[in-house]
């Protein structure tokens, strides 16, 4: 499985690239422009990711901007929703507000943060991905 990981905090992004790891290829971006610009590069080398695992918290472009992104180039591709990438946004914001525009904007699961291993363990066999 090839997975994306967007986190700008190095605790947190060096845990997270650490915990992903053992499920599969996973590289690392800062913000969501990165991470936009490394989906993209996947996609046009045929390589795609499976998994993105976006903060929502960023410099330079934030993790619904990076979703819209990414979402945006699948669309422009014509990938349908089955073959689309999965997308779990992990962030601090548990408001209901940020978890419905997340869902809005195609995430497939929404993570609080500080992460769960075990919540997001399940959450990624959930998808299949586990």
């Amino acid at each position: 499985m090839r997975i994306l990981l967007a986190e700008d905090d190095f605790v947190t992004r060096k845990f997270m690239a650490n915990f992903l790891s053992k499920y599969g290829e996973c590289d690392v971006t800062v913000d969501g422009m990165e991470a936009v610009d490394a989906f993209m590069m996947a996609m046009e080398d045929g390589e795609p990711y499976d998994l993105v695992c976006l903060d929502i918290m960023m410099p330079v472009m934030d993790g619904y901007q990076a979703l819209m992104g990414i979402r945006n180039l699948e669309k422009e591709r014509g990938i349908p929703d089955d073959k689309a990438a999965k997308v779990i946004m992990a962030t601090a914001l548990n408001d209901e507000k940020n978890v419905k525009m997340a869902f809005d904007l195609g995430c497939t699961i929404y993570s609080g943060k500080p992460i769960n291993q075990e919540r997001f363990e399940q959450a990624l066999k959930k998808l299949g991905l586990a």
